[in-house]
Formats: C-alpha cells, structure tokens, sequence
C-alpha cells in the first residue's frame, strides 16, 4: 500500500461514511509529486464553513492549488471533522492529516515557543502578525517549530482581534477585579489573564453560552466573529473593545510537503498566501456587519474607549516578568518587527 492510500485510508477512519468515500478516492503514488502524478492533500480546521478561516482561507487555499494545474488538490475538512486541535496537531505531526489551520497556543503543546505569538498586546494588530511570519524575523521560531515537529509553517493570519465582553463595563484592567472571566484552557491564555488583570475560570467553549447564562463565568473574550457564532449578545450586554490579543491561525503542512514537485509546492505556497491576504479583508468586512447588527438591534453596548494602553503596559510587565527566556526571545522578536 503506497504512502497516499495509507494515509486517506486512516483519514478516512476519522469521517463520516460520506466523507469518507471522498477522502479514500484516487490513488497518488509516493512521492506522486516527483514522478508527475496525482497528489490529494486533506486539509483540516475547527471553524465552520461560515467563518472567514474557511471561506476565505482554507477555501482559497483549495481554489487556488486546483487553478494552478500542477497535479495537485487539497480536500478540506471544516468544523473539526478530523478531530479536536489537540489531536490534529498530532495527526499532521504523524502524517496521517497533511494540512491543518491552528491557533499559536494549540501549537504550544507541540513547541512551547510558538505560544508566546498569542501573548496579550504582542502584535500591534492583524497586518503586524502576518508581516512578522512573511518576514525574516520569524524564521528562528518557524525553523526551530519545524525541527521540533517536522511540520513546515506556510503562512499565518490573523482572524480578528480578542475583546471582553461582560455585564459590566471594563474600561481599565481594574474593572476585571472581582468577575469570573473565562478564558481558553492553554498556558498562554492562562497566562494572558494573569497579565491583564483577570481571574481565570476555565470552561469549554462549546459550554460557554450556557456558564454565563447561569451565571457560572461572568465575562469571557473572542473575536466578534465567534461573539456572535455563539449569540452571546443574548447572556451578556456589554462589548469592551480592548483588542488584548490578535486571533492567530498558522497554516501548516505535514511531511507530505516533502512528497511535492517544485511546481507544486510553488503553487500551494502561493495559495496560502492569497489566503493570508484575504482573510482579514473578510474578518473586517463580517466584524463591521456584525457591528453594525448589534447597534441596530441593541445586543451589546459597545464600549469603545478602552484604556488600551494601561492594559498593553500592565501586560508586557507581566510577561517580561514571566516568559521563559526561549519565550522571550520570541516575544522580543515579535515586538522588534512592530514598525514595517
């Protein structure tokens, strides 16, 4: 059994019966790629196929590898259909899913490093992040994730900015004191609410609509886009635009990218990179409609005179306090390629 099929059959193992005769379908030889043949990438990500990471990500992605004709497609499976981060990260690692979109503390577990890119107030904002990844100044993080992992970082966006939301104003990182605020379960977010003034509480996003309602968390952060995905303007009723962290997503592909021709890893770099290039145009363009939606029909009072600057300066004591000095190298860098 060639290297392809072995890893559609265990692929297919994870989908459903539907999926599943997609994902075993065809038959590239090893190394296809070098030899002219066929090659069919999955690519898989935890975001519905309304979110812009899929429509404007990984969408592109495929569209634009299928318009290159080098004999190369990516099949893409959304809404975590191939597994939780946790388990992808290791099923791209292993090899059995090629291709897969991650937030930078998912990646953590894998080399801690790589979580210091989802620290409070690191990047000035979207265009920051991925100048950062398209540039120079990443390559000791992307090349040291590389030797750790074997997986090769293929660009990176930013898919919106984190704000609060709450019953309550918060303004300053005083007005977190005393609330429940929930946060991702992952050292670096833990650690970004310790630096930014907040009391974790730990609870699953899928649960997150329902702790507020009964009260179990008092507030909680996201980007809008997943704000509104879970109609939390229904249980909260204050929107504080503190923009405390940039929403990364990190394109990767396994060791199925040593498989490729020239030509085609030419054409799948540079698929990702129109997806690099739209999806903040899209995240912009759904926040501003969602904006726009929540004023109209009154879900959220939107509090846009955050004092951003005591929550950046509180943040970075913390963290220069706190980070390893591996994570510290990498947040310097991050901070040295703040201005272009």
């Amino acid at each position: 059994m060639s290297t392809q099929h072995r890893r559609r059959a265990r692929v297919a193992a994870l989908t459903l019966p539907l999926v599943l005769a997609a994902a075993c379908g065809g038959g590239a030889d090893p190394g296809g790629g070098e030899q002219g043949g066929a090659v069919e990438l999955t690519l898989a990500h935890s975001y519905t196929d309304q979110q812009p990471q899929h429509r404007c990500g990984a969408q592109v992605i495929a569209d634009e590898v299928a318009a290159a004709n080098v004999g190369l497609t990516v099949q893409v499976f959304p809404a975590s259909q191939l597994g939780g981060d946790a388990d992808r990260i290791q099923s791209v690692i292993s090899g059995d899913i090629d291709m897969d979109i991650q937030g930078a503390s998912a990646l953590g577990a894998v080399h801690e490093p790589m979580s210091v890119v989802d620290a409070a107030y690191a990047f000035e904002d979207g265009e920051h992040l991925a100048r950062f990844f398209g540039s120079d100044a990443s390559k000791p993080l992307t090349d040291g994730f590389a030797e750790a992992t074997g997986t090769t970082v293929l660009g990176a966006w930013s898919a919106g900015a984190r704000q609060f939301t709450a019953n309550q104003p918060i303004r300053r990182p005083e007005d977190l004191a005393g609330l429940r605020m929930r946060f991702p379960n992952s050292p670096q977010f833990l650690m970004n609410a310790a630096a930014l003034g907040a009391d974790p509480t730990e609870v699953a996003y899928e649960e997150l609509y329902l702790a507020l309602q009964q009260g179990i968390v008092d507030g909680q952060e996201n980007p809008i886009v997943n704000i509104d995905s879970q109609n939390l303007g229904e249980v909260q009723d204050y929107l504080s635009m503190s923009s405390h962290q940039e929403n990364s997503n990190l394109v990767l592909v396994g060791p199925a990218w040593e498989e490729l021709s020239q030509p085609q890893k030419d054409a799948l770099a540079k698929a990702v990179d129109a997806a690099v290039e739209q999806v903040p145009g899209c995240v912009e363009q759904d926040e501003a409609k969602i904006l726009e939606k929540w004023t109209a029909d009154g879900a959220f009072q939107v509090v846009d005179d955050v004092d951003t600057a005591a929550f950046r300066a509180k943040a970075e004591e913390h963290l220069r306090a706190n980070l390893t000095p591996e994570q510290l190298t990498v947040y310097e860098a991050i901070r040295g390629s703040a201005t272009p």
